[in-house]
């Protein structure tokens, strides 16, 4: 394909075939999963799962890629189905616009899926597919709080036992340990300290009860960090 010739020409034709050969499954397409999802279909992988429940609020607009003043009340699955077609006309799109329970996770992962993007940012979803994931032996890397940071060069990648300093990760590992699960799964995160005036309690959202500020390219760089691994991984 004429259009992944820089990626041909940095990674060679063997590793683009494996690339458009995959299927990536990223849940949550918000201010992480979004770029992480364009980054991916820019790369060649050939077939992806996204779930997303939600659509465009005006407080998108600071840092989700589906989020412009004109798609403001549409699905930000609908929208990124489009972008990513634009893209690659040849992907093949798998999209759901609701919010998955555990066992919709369960019935998901059941099928073959080479590489799993959590990029949810509500508590319990999250777990859900974390504990899924791990149950079918799907290959995960979990986006940790991009909320409230600033600073690109304190990110990482680790896996969840080596996480810290991070809220999110915190509440995850608690969780997690519950079903004895304590290591296992990459995440991105970061240890900067998050300033409580960052933080306002929030009604009446779905899953959430606290907002966090943010800025613009934080989330996009957590996702694009998580792309770059499942990429890697997926050429080894």
């Amino acid at each position: 394909m004429e259009w992944l010739e820089r990626t041909e020409l940095l990674i060679g034709e063997e590793k683009v075939k494996k690339l458009n050969g995959a299927h990536v499954l990223v849940a949550g397409l918000g201010g992480v999963g979004s770029w992480c999802a364009e980054m991916l279909a820019r790369a060649g992988v050939g077939e992806m799962t996204i779930i997303d429940g939600d659509v465009v609020q005006p407080s998108n607009r600071n840092r989700q890629l589906p989020a412009l003043e004109h798609t403001e009340g549409h699905t930000k699955t609908s929208i990124m189905v489009d972008r990513l077609k634009a893209i690659n006309p040849e992907i093949v799109l798998h999209a759901f616009d609701h919010f998955h329970t555990g066992e919709d996770f369960r019935a998901l992962l059941q099928k073959p899926v080479d590489y799993v993007v959590d990029a949810i940012d509500s508590l319990s979803p999250k777990v859900f597919l974390i504990l899924a994931a791990m149950e079918n032996n799907r290959p995960l890397i979990s986006s940790m709080g991009a909320g409230g940071k600033m600073n690109p060069e304190k990110i990482e990648i680790v896996d969840i036992s080596k996480s810290y300093h991070c809220n999110l990760a915190r509440m995850v590992r608690k969780r997690l340990t519950k079903f004895d699960i304590k290591k296992g799964f990459d995440v991105v995160f970061s240890p900067e300290p998050v300033h409580k005036s960052a933080i306002v309690q929030t009604e009446g959202e779905r899953n959430k009860k606290t907002t966090v500020g943010t800025i613009s390219y934080m989330p996009a760089i957590f996702g694009m960090m998580a792309a770059s691994k499942v990429i890697r991984e997926l050429v080894k």
